[in-house]
């Protein structure tokens, strides 16, 4: 199971990715297998993840992910058990991907539905 983190100064003052490191190495045994930290523009926004690889064991499925060129950003510790299912609908609307993770299917579902009318 992976484990993420994340701190939000309203103040505005700016993350210290050395405050997410401590966060995310005290969850280590979470996620053995690498680690990744996002900051936001501003640095006011920050995600910290300890990866624990299970459907893309490559590179491609790490964490912080970003899709659609930084446009959006994802921590998250779950698994999308019709990923596969979900990825061949995305596709037939014109989706690519880059990896076999049920991460990036999830960013793009999350797109495919923003641009839906309500």
């Amino acid at each position: 199971m992976c484990g993420i983190a994340g701190i939000f100064n309203i103040s505005g003052e700016k993350v210290q990715v050395e405050s997410l490191k401590k966060m995310t190495d005290s969850i280590a045994h979470r996620g053995p297998d690498g680690e990744g930290f996002w900051l936001n523009s501003n640095e006011t926004i920050g995600f910290g993840h300890r990866r624990l690889s299970i459907i893309d064991l490559s590179d491609g499925g790490r964490q912080p992910m970003h899709y659609l060129q930084k446009r959006y950003t994802i921590v998250y510790n779950g698994e999308i058990y019709n990923y596969l299912e979900l990825k061949k609908e995305l596709e037939k609307a014109g989706y690519h991907f880059q990896s076999e993770s049920d991460t990036e299917v999830m960013l793009a579902l999350y797109d495919f539905k923003r641009s839906m009318p309500l």
